[in-house]
């Protein structure tokens, strides 16, 4: 459906007016930011699912030139992983 990096559109815009809107982190909340103004909201899971219209651009096609905005993958926090190699505590 959707994953980290897609740009999305909800169904109504911005304040902005922009409607078009990077996804920075997946969870039990979920984080967008805004391509036109760059403002980040954090929205619950199941609202989100309800404001939700369609995947504009999956994350691997975005031109990363064209986009004043977008956070390369490299910038984007990734969850917490324990390492294999980890003792447990």
């Amino acid at each position: 459906m959707f994953n980290l990096g897609d740009i999305i559109a909800m169904k109504k815009p911005h304040a902005c007016g922009e409607n078009r809107w990077e996804l920075i982190r997946i969870g039990a909340d979920i984080k967008i930011k805004c391509m036109g103004c760059g403002h980040i909201v954090m929205i619950p899971r199941g609202e989100f699912n309800k404001k939700f219209k369609k995947v504009l651009t999956q994350a691997a096609d975005v031109d990363e030139a064209n986009e004043e905005f977008y956070l390369k993958s490299t910038q984007i926090m990734q969850p917490n992983m324990i390492n294999k190699n980890e003792e447990d505590l």
